[in-house]
């Protein structure tokens, strides 16, 4: 039997990263609507002002890939998670409309620092260990997301300020930092080209993981507007599809490490991408209330190991060095959740949901039909 005991420490340290990422992410979500309040912006403001944060991790993602390209990861996930500790607090103290998008801008950067840094560390301690580790890392994310919601939440609700719940957020993360940092794996980089263009078998992966979040990011935005337009719930039980996405794509993140190793990469890559095409259609046409929400469930255990597999193959391929093929695949991904729900609303308006949601399904088909390629690395 193996022994993983040398890397243990790598390997926990890697899941309370991701745990950070997530766990940060989430502390806003419910700290919003007083940050835009005290901002003074109106909606149309305040979306312009968001955009801020995927334009800092936008242009933050291949900076650090080429940086842990030649340094390794363990001090880049540092730095993005010490600006996840620093500019959570200032998000709510910004007093206008020009601080916060600059706040947003840093705390977008730092989340898109360590989001890079987490993947490459993780593809390492892969390498290292020669088993998938992946979704069990991306699982944690999802896992973090949930308690800062609820910790920010209940703070709230309990009547602490938002300055407070910022700054508990803050001081959690900062712990789990701390934890982690004597574990990170000391890796340096190979010392590559400051840059190199995305080519080969990192497009393909590029390409899949836009796909991939595309569809989530559509579930988010788009997936309770659709089943209340197929008046498959109310409008007050219209999360649900949601919540059923969520709790089936943590779980199968939580198990998924073991089914790709009993099933292999190019089973899981298969089976998920039909599983997800038949969820969508599912969601978009089902003639039952139960199948459309039943749909959520297949969308989320199909998609949820997917991107993991996407980011251990970024990291093993041989084309380009891993810091700049996973910077790329996240790069890419991060575009995908960003641009993706518009281009929905786009297609909707053109048309409606039901036919967006069927192109989101064609799309899909992107993963089934290159899944040998990919396992080909």
């Amino acid at each position: 039997m193996t022994d993983y005991s040398a890397t243990a420490p790598a390997r926990l340290a890697t899941r309370v990263a991701f745990f950070v990422a997530g766990f940060t992410m989430a502390c806003c979500a419910p700290l919003f609507p007083f940050i835009k309040a005290n901002v003074g912006a109106d909606e149309g403001q305040f979306g312009v002002i968001l955009l801020c944060l995927g334009l800092g991790s936008i242009i933050a993602m291949p900076i650090t890939g080429v940086i842990a390209a030649r340094r390794g990861a363990r001090p880049m996930v540092l730095l993005g998670g010490l600006g996840l500790v620093a500019f959570l607090p200032v998000l709510v103290l910004a007093g206008s409309p020009v601080s916060l998008g600059a706040a947003l801008f840093l705390f977008g950067a730092a989340l898109g620092t360590i989001d890079v840094a987490m993947n490459l560390h993780g593809a390492e301690i892969e390498g290292k260990e020669g088993r998938s580790l992946m979704s069990g890392f991306h699982a944690q994310f999802s896992v973090g997301g949930f308690f800062g919601a609820m910790l920010t939440t209940g703070l709230l609700s309990v009547g602490a300020s938002v300055v407070v719940a910022g700054l508990v957020g803050a001081a959690i993360a900062l712990a789990a930092i701390l934890f982690a940092s004597p574990r990170l794996l000391a890796v340096s980089g190979d010392a590559p080209e400051p840059y190199t263009i995305p080519h080969g078998i990192v497009l393909l992966l590029a390409a899949l993981a836009a796909v991939t979040f595309l569809v989530e990011g559509a579930v988010l935005d788009w997936g309770a507007l659709l089943i209340i337009d197929r008046d498959v719930v109310s409008e007050a039980s219209a999360g649900i599809g949601y919540i059923l996405f969520s709790i089936a794509m943590v779980i199968a993140r939580l198990t998924g490490d073991r089914i790709v190793t009993a099933l292999g990469e190019f089973r899981v890559l298969f089976i998920g991408g039909i599983l997800t095409i038949f969820g969508i259609l599912l969601v978009a046409a089902a003639p039952l209330s139960i199948l459309s929400l039943a749909g959520f469930v297949f969308i989320g255990v199909g998609a949820a190991n997917i991107v993991p597999i996407v980011f251990s193959a970024a990291g093993r391929q041989k084309v380009m060095p891993p810091g700049l093929a996973i910077a790329s695949v996240t790069t890419t991904g991060y575009a995908g959740v960003l641009l993706g729900p518009a281009l929905v609303g786009f297609v909707a308006d053109a048309s409606n949901l039901q036919i967006a949601f069927g192109l989101l399904a064609l799309l899909m088909a992107l993963v089934p039909l290159t899944a040998a390629r990919v396992v080909r690395i």
